[in-house]
């Protein structure tokens, strides 16, 4: 197990000197192309951060981030890598999130409504309060739905997993999850499948073209060299129209108010929310938030648990099974409470591959922040940025910080969830009304753990092809050994 840092790692450094922000933006409009190009195509995401970074010898500076001119006024940001630094994100008295949630730029409300909703306001706005605690409420409602529903579609998937791999001898993981997440979460929080409404067996498509032009801002398809310019043009320099999706998004907003009548009766009556605003909300949450996640979520899981071989699988499937056993055969709370490996290999892959690395704050007053070396001053109105991927491997916190240690976070390692950040806040503090953690923090924990102890109620082993799918891995299973007791 990884070691806890000495209280002076941990602890704000005193008289630490006070430095210019080091970096630049370049020429107006070209600087900010420039740096696109090198984040997409010159670098890549994670060296374009390592470069600045080893370039000023320092964890904050300045830059720009994509998507820049035309879709975002204003792309110039203060960089923050480190675990001393990145916590002022998460300050919400110095800090401000007010349309601020995708980055420098915000999707139009076109494509919600005509409402800006939740995860774009800040908590210091009245709708802010309302409609968190109506998710959080709605949350709670349908906390104990979540082992029962998951089993159900999770075994379908598995059940498809292994008559792709007898005919093909591999099988595509990310497909069979895209459809199976969405009628989990869709069940979870409307009561039926999706396959039941008028949506059909297209409510993944559906959902997916929604979700596509608000995010390409953000993503690279991969192409040739060649191909580079005319993919910049057409994601990064102008954004989609919501026009081109609406007869889609038409289609979910109906199947959701009509499936989510329970729901949406109750933000009208307890919350104040309209049925409408709570409705393109909820589909905010349920397609964008949790979807859009589990997208991610359950392949960052198997992509580290595959690479982290058979020994942690023999691990895994022990624990699991002895737990479920003592259980009486049941898949319950108290027996994943008593899976302490199977909670830190669910919290080592949320920190070493956060499925959303990117936090923004635009600075509310003149602030000070401090790194490990430096303290830096930041002026009222700047946007503050932070890269998680990098800012949790801080290997003043954590030892062997690059690798998947699945034993991290067991006993005295638990210490150090302060410093997992998935979330948009620590793992150890709670989502409220007056935050901006995920309201659904503990669900997607739950989720994690439920998928490895249904994979290793099932399987001993596995091996897949790692490969990469627009914002995260793609995992292709080569073979799954099924379980031998």
């Amino acid at each position: 197990m990884a070691s806890v840092p000495s209280s002076s790692q941990i602890q704000n450094k005193p008289n630490l000197p006070l430095k210019e922000v080091p970096g630049h933006y370049g020429w107006p409009f070209f600087g900010a192309i420039k740096d696109r190009y090198d984040f997409f195509y010159n670098q890549g995401r994670d060296d374009f951060f390592k470069t600045r970074m080893a370039k000023y010898k320092s964890t904050v500076f300045r830059t720009n981030m994509p998507p820049g001119p035309f879709i975002a006024s204003n792309p110039k940001v203060v960089v923050v890598l480190d675990a001393e630094s990145f916590p002022i994100l998460f300050d919400n008295s110095k800090v401000e999130k007010r349309n601020i949630f995708d980055g420098t730029y915000m999707p139009s409300t076109n494509f919600t409504g005509g409402y800006r909703i939740c995860s774009f306001l800040d908590p210091s706005e009245a709708k802010h309060t309302s409609l968190k605690n109506f998710f959080l409420s709605l949350l709670s409602a349908n906390h104990k739905n979540v082992i029962p529903l998951f089993q159900t579609h999770f075994s379908d998937l598995f059940v498809k997993a292994e008559a792709q791999l007898a005919k093909d001898d591999t099988s595509d993981f990310n497909s069979l999850n895209d459809q199976t997440s969405l009628n989990f979460i869709f069940e979870l929080f409307c009561g039926q499948n999706p396959s039941s409404t008028a949506l059909g067996s297209k409510a993944a498509t559906l959902v997916t073209l929604w979700l596509l032009p608000q995010l390409t801002p953000q993503i690279t398809l991969g192409l040739p060299k060649l191909l580079n310019v005319l993919e910049d043009l057409l994601l990064h320099t102008f954004p989609f129209p919501a026009l081109l999706v609406k007869p889609a998004y038409n289609k979910v907003y109906k199947a959701f108010y009509e499936s989510a009548t329970k729901a949406l009766e109750e933000a009208e009556s307890t919350f104040g929310i309209s049925k409408d605003e709570a409705c393109h909300n909820l589909i905010f949450m349920v397609c964008f938030n949790a979807y859009g996640g589990m997208k991610l979520l359950f392949p960052i899981l198997l992509k580290w648990v595959c690479l982290a071989g058979e020994d942690l699988h023999r691990k895994l499937r022990e624990e699991i099974r002895a737990a479920v056993k003592d259980a009486g055969g049941k898949v319950t709370l108290a027996a994943l409470d008593k899976m302490t490996l199977t909670k830190s290999v669910v919290y080592e892959s949320l920190r070493i591959d956060p499925a959303v690395p990117f936090q923004y704050g635009k600075a509310k007053e003149d602030l000070v922040i401090n790194s490990h070396d430096a303290a830096f001053q930041i002026k009222k109105g700047e946007v503050i940025f932070g890269y998680q991927t990098i800012a949790t491997r801080d290997p003043k916190i954590f030892d062997k910080p690059e690798e998947f240690v699945g034993n991290r976070f067991v006993g005295d390692g638990e210490k150090l969830l302060k410093y997992v950040w998935w979330s948009n806040g620590p793992e150890t503090e709670n989502p409220t009304a007056a935050n901006k953690i995920c309201a659904g923090k503990d669900l997607v924990v739950l989720m994690n753990r439920i998928m490895l102890v249904e994979f290793f109620l099932r399987y001993d082993t596995f091996t897949a092809d790692i490969g990469t799918f627009l914002l995260g891995p793609k995992v292709t299973f080569k073979t799954l050994t099924k379980a031998s007791s």
